[in-house]
């Protein structure tokens, strides 16, 4: 439930977006007083704490917060939409993850967050790309392998990268300890940031994950493990897979969180909480979002042998997160249908633009020293990248092979 209450004074609006997310959602109508705060009231079934004392289930915002998130989510689906076309009209190629369904959790996240934290994720990241500053023609360009994209075409769909993002991570759970070194590098520097360290619900039984969380609580280190319990591991459903299915109490001797990751408002919240919960030098914090994707595990999964048409129907129609914000919008009258309907052409004009960019820009030249162009930070690489056998040692100096 939301209560709309008086305009918080002399308070501006910032939101954690880029550029590309506000030329996303432009729109002709303009929503007045985006400084008005709305009173949040969660259900009781939102959060789920062990070791802890679950967030407030009451909390305060700002309208124009609320309205910035719908808007974000309607860009991530829209262009979710898009790669499975493009995908279906094969101009994607090999693997390729989306998230529909599951763009609460991004969108939260980062609206409750600063630039100066960290995320790194597994493959099914192209929502967290957008979300951590890149367009949609980035994205979708890094999809079809051109130069243009996130990763200059070399990562695809598994591996992007932007600032603050750190992928998009092939190996299943092999970010989680790479998430625990960056947090390390926030604590050795002795900042108040952290990172977010993601991971499914199929990745929740690697080693690797509770040697980070052993690492991260001898330390105390800002990692807030994140586990996206989608409910299936590629086809195998978390009962099938889990002897234990309380993901946020895996970390043992780590306080953990389920949230309603459906609930784009409980995930904020959650997302808040957390975000201080680190920043108050309280150490690691194991969240799971319950949450669920409407599409297979990839676009080649059909999602349908391991689960019925009915039980997606079903979720789609009572959980979907961007209806659900919807609702609370026209509920107490933040925006009207009309401005909604707004938003969502423009969305779609926005992504449409993007899905041509993307599609008219070139690939990556044929060329020798594109292959090494990432290997070293400009400036600081080796006179010689030794290859397999001595003639495919590369000279960075020469921009070509070193003894040919």
């Amino acid at each position: 439930m939301l209560r709309l209450l008086a305009r918080r004074p002399a308070v501006s609006v910032k939101f954690a977006s880029s550029f590309a997310r506000s030329l996303a959602t432009e729109a002709n109508t303009e929503i007045s007083n985006l400084n008005d705060i709305v009173q949040i009231e969660l259900p009781n079934y939102s959060f789920e704490g062990y070791m802890l004392e679950p967030p407030e289930l009451n909390y305060e915002t700002e309208k124009g917060t609320l309205l910035q998130m719908y808007k974000d989510m309607v860009v991530i689906r829209r262009m979710e939409m898009a790669a499975d076309a493009l995908y279906k009209a094969k101009k994607i190629r090999g693997f390729c993850h989306l998230s529909i369904g599951q763009e609460a959790i991004a969108v939260g996240i980062e609206n409750a967050i600063t630039k100066k934290d960290d995320i790194i994720t597994s493959y099914r990241c192209h929502g967290i790309t957008y979300m951590r500053g890149s367009s949609v023609q980035e994205v979708l360009a890094e999809l079809m392998g051109r130069r243009a994209g996130v990763s200059r075409g070399k990562g695809g769909s598994m591996h992007m990268y932007c600032d603050g993002f750190y992928g998009g991570n092939g190996i299943v759970g092999a970010q989680v300890p790479l998430g625990a070194g960056l947090a390390f590098a926030h604590h050795y520097r002795d900042q108040k940031n952290c990172t977010w360290t993601m991971y499914g619900d199929g990745a929740a039984n690697q080693g690797q994950v509770f040697e980070a969380f052993n690492m991260a609580k001898l330390w105390d280190l800002p990692c807030i493990f994140t586990c996206e319990n989608n409910k299936y591991g590629m086809g195998t459903s978390a009962a099938r897979s889990s002897a234990m299915t309380e993901y946020y109490k895996r970390g043992q001797y780590i306080p953990g969180l389920k949230v309603n990751g459906m609930d784009i408002l409980a995930v904020y919240q959650a997302a808040k909480f957390a975000k201080d919960w680190t920043a108050n030098d309280n150490g690691p914090l194991v969240i799971e979002f319950e949450t669920y994707r409407y599409g297979g595990h990839s676009m080649s999964d059909p999602g349908t042998t391991y689960r019925t048409r009915e039980e997606v129907q079903n979720m789609r129609s009572k959980n979907d997160p961007i209806a659900g914000l919807k609702a609370h919008l026209l509920e107490f009258n933040i925006a009207t249908e009309a401005e909604i309907k707004a938003f969502d052409k423009s969305a779609r004009k926005y992504v449409d633009e993007q899905v041509k960019l993307a599609d008219a820009s070139p690939p990556p030249e044929a060329k020798m020293d594109i292959l090494f162009e990432d290997v070293y930070v400009p400036g600081s690489e080796v006179p010689v990248l030794r290859g397999r056998i001595r003639d495919d040692s590369w000279s960075f100096e020469k921009g070509t092979f070193a003894y040919k």
